[in-house]
């Protein structure tokens, strides 16, 4: 039976039938509790309030989710039960007991090696940040086996890239450069070619870029490269608007980092769960992480026979779950179908683009790819993400890049249809008209959700710290 112990005798654990023993329970005595204050409710109560809590949350099951370089798509529903077919698989089990799941992994792995062009992969990395952070160790490792690492210290960021590039660089001991722009918001290749020399371990950069804009001068960005030694690093979180189009290896990349959580079908947010596989090309397969799915002809098995290898870089084989997903979606949807959604996320991001342009500035190119940035004329963008959510719609990404001022970053996604656009259109060309006939309305919403503003400023320097010694 079930025995609540006060703390001057041991606590007492059930165990099968009758069978009781008993555990010190050993606690400093200002974190013990005098009392449980656990409260008796009838289900139906329990039932209610959570019910009640789940639907004042957002969800992509509700609405959009335009968060720009986000990819915040709808994903199948089938992924998610097919994930949980091996959920009961333990890392330690013997190979011969888990072809399956070997099997999975190879797959992808020479799936993404035929999206990217790319030689080999790993599935290890947790993120797209662990990818990164993984390719930067590929980097080190091979102008160290090449004895120059010593003097190649450097590597270049365009001023518009992903905040997590030049976090994985400076993690990885190496020295960041950022060049400007150009005035069409891409790489500007006289800027670029003023820092690069021997002392340059690499470029990394996501193509098409944060602006949405795809540079067009990348080929001429990976000779520049390769002509100094360096290497081309390729930020994979927007492949999704190029895949089945072109490839990092036709481009000219030597390393790739995938996000499997935003291409490839897997939900994601606040942290998790996810996945960054980096793929190489070239003599860069010899410095990739252990182990390695890989197929005999017979049997699959993990290989950790890799020359130079980096070593692991995440506790066994990486976020299987999320693999599983992805293997699915690509399964489901073939080459031509992911095809079709990098068209399509294209499509979906310049329609809505063309249909807010006139009532929202936009900088650089016009031309988009599968995201696009603008800011308002007449307020700010933190106003009008507010806005938003009075009409029920997430806001999407503000105040990055930070090379646009007052920036709203916006993605569509394949998965949304034109109804959807279209509504989401209608709500920023009325917010647009109220910042101009009516601003104070932006600057006091949100008015019908459950929380309102915020005063962030008192916030940041007034913070409300709660902490108890004692229940």
């Amino acid at each position: 039976m079930y025995h609540q112990a006060t703390y001057d005798e041991p606590l007492l654990i059930e165990l099968k039938g009758e069978e009781e023993r008993s555990v010190d329970v050993d606690l400093p005595e200002n974190l013990k509790r005098e009392k449980l204050n656990i409260p008796n409710l009838e289900e139906w109560q329990v039932v209610r309030h959570y019910t009640r809590l789940s639907q004042m949350n957002y969800g992509i099951d509700i609405n959009t989710y335009p968060l720009g370089s986000c990819t915040m798509k709808y994903n199948p529903k089938l992924n998610e039960e097919i994930a949980r077919w091996f959920m009961y698989l333990h890392p330690y089990q013997d190979e011969r007991t888990v072809q399956g799941a070997l099997q999975i992994m190879y797959e992808l792995q020479e799936m993404l090696k035929k999206i990217t062009d790319m030689d080999d992969f790993t599935l290890q990395p947790a993120a797209g940040a662990h990818g990164e952070l993984t390719g930067m160790f590929l980097v080190r490792a091979y102008h160290e086996f090449h004895g120059e690492l010593e003097k190649r210290r450097n590597v270049i960021l365009p001023d518009s890239a992903h905040g997590t590039n030049p976090a994985s660089a400076t993690m990885a001991g190496f020295n960041v450069i950022e060049i400007k722009s150009n005035d069409r918001g891409m790489v500007d290749i006289e800027a670029l070619e003023s820092v690069v020399d021997d002392t340059t371990a690499a470029f990394m950069i996501t193509n098409p870029n944060t602006l949405g804009i795809f540079e067009e001068d990348i080929v001429e960005i990976a000779k520049i490269m390769h002509k100094n030694g360096a290497l081309l690093y390729y930020d994979g979180a927007n492949l999704n608007a190029i895949m089945g189009i072109t490839s990092p290896r036709l481009m000219g990349f030597d390393i790739v980092h995938l996000n499997l959580h935003k291409t490839f079908s897997t939900p994601h947010g606040g942290g998790g769960p996810g996945g960054g596989p980096v793929g190489v090309r070239g003599e860069l397969v010899d410095f990739l992480p252990v182990p390695i799915a890989r197929y005999d002809g017979t049997k699959y098995y993990l290989d950790y026979n890799v020359k130079h290898s980096i070593g692991k870089v995440r506790s066994f084989f990486g976020n299987f779950g999320v693999m599983v997903k992805a293997w699915a979606y690509i399964k489901r949807l073939g080459g031509e179908g992911l095809k079709e959604a990098a068209i399509r996320s294209v499509v979906n991001s310049n329609y809505l683009k063309e249909r807010i342009k006139p009532y929202y500035d936009l900088p650089y190119k016009d031309l988009r790819k599968h995201e696009f940035v603008v800011k308002p004329k007449n307020a700010r963008a933190l106003d009008v993400a507010k806005r938003l959510l009075d009409f029920g719609v997430h806001a999407p990404t503000i105040y990055f890049p930070l090379i646009v001022h007052e920036a709203l970053m916006i993605e569509p996604t394949e998965s949304e249809n034109k109804e959807t656009l279209d509504r989401f259109a209608e709500i920023m060309i009325q917010i647009a008209k109220e910042a101009e006939e009516n601003p104070d309305i932006l600057k006091d919403a949100p008015h019908n959700t459950a929380v309102k503003r915020v005063d962030d400023v008192l916030a940041a320097r007034k913070p409300v710290l709660t902490w108890k010694d004692k229940y």
